[in-house]
């Protein structure tokens, strides 16, 4: 059954020089160093990006595969920061916080989208980055096209008049909220703490600092028809917070085989009535700081027929 939650189809970016981003290195505290060369490190994370492009295509999820063209763009396999799309032909370009991760936006992708789906218009906030501004996509802000919610962490990747502009222009209502990890750090991304699907939300409740925005973040997501999955802190180190509902064959539950292992027979069991989970092995490209959400930018927008 089709979901506005859930996209068909969804643009990935084949990373030919991957590794840990040393500029985003200070706020990611998901990021890891790995022991492994640089070189090793590149092919394994380009074994794991295909393996996990075929395992999508498999179960039915159209992927649209560019190759990465710069030799200094380390995130380039996490595409959901610089843009996303909107159902109405509606497209965002957004402003980055590290410079190096400015060169990942590329107007071939926006080309074969405005050639293959019906695109109205395209809204760049990009120049916004003069300004010291960033508001970095679905990694920033978590969107619930049902009940038309813009989740966001407070961070320097989320500015707030950025965020308002977002919301305004494309119909979604700012719920900004501060959020911490298990040691105090600042989350940077809303995306590592939460995910929503069609009927349920995965999200670690405990990780938003003040009880009032916590239980209206809960109520929210109920009213919109979610079953809130409460994950723990140690799960969100596991990335499961970093998962994306699709559309192949039938609805799936994108997100990695590390964050697969750490949810629970219950939590699961609320998954499984509603999508299948698709579990990835992309343990190299975890170690810059994102997992399969981050790797995906879905298309919701109409197909040219």
């Amino acid at each position: 059954m089709k979901s506005v939650q859930a996209p068909q189809s969804v643009v990935m970016i084949r990373p030919h020089h991957f590794c840990s981003n040393p500029e985003t290195r200070d706020d990611n505290a998901f990021q890891t160093l790995s022991n492994a060369s640089v070189d090793a490190t590149s092919e394994a994370a380009l074994r794991e990006f295909d393996g996990a492009v075929a395992k999508l295509r498999d179960a039915g999820v159209r992927v649209h595969v560019f190759d990465d063209t710069g030799t200094d763009t380390p995130d380039s396999v996490f595409p959901n920061n610089w843009f996303s799309t909107h159902a109405g032909g509606h497209v965002a370009i957004y402003p980055m916080f590290a410079e190096n991760r400015r060169k990942e936006r590329r107007m071939d992708v926006i080309e074969m989208l405005k050639a293959e789906y019906r695109v109205q218009d395209v809204i760049d906030y990009s120049g916004l980055e003069q300004d010291n501004l960033a508001l970095e996509g679905t990694g920033a802000m978590v969107l619930d096209h049902t009940g038309r919610i813009a989740y966001t962490v407070q961070s320097n990747r989320a500015d707030p008049v950025i965020l308002e502009r977002f919301c305004t222009h494309f119909n979604y209502e700012p719920i900004a909220f501060e959020a911490k990890d298990a040691q105090g750090r600042d989350v940077y991304h809303t995306n590592v703490l939460m995910g929503i699907g069609t009927d349920y939300a995965l999200i670690c409740l405990d990780m938003i600092v003040e009880p009032e925005r916590r239980r209206t973040v809960a109520h929210r997501l109920e009213e919109s028809g979610c079953e809130v999955i409460a994950l723990s802190h140690e799960q969100i180190g596991e990335f499961a917070g970093n998962a994306i509902e699709l559309m192949g064959h039938r609805r799936v539950l994108a997100l990695s085989e590390r964050a697969l292992k750490s949810l629970r027979p219950d939590q699961l069991a609320i998954v499984e009535k509603s999508a299948e989970p698709l579990p990835l092995s992309i343990p190299t490209i975890e170690t810059a700081g994102g997992s399969v959400r981050c790797m995906i930018a879905g298309i919701h927008l109409t197909r040219r027929t």
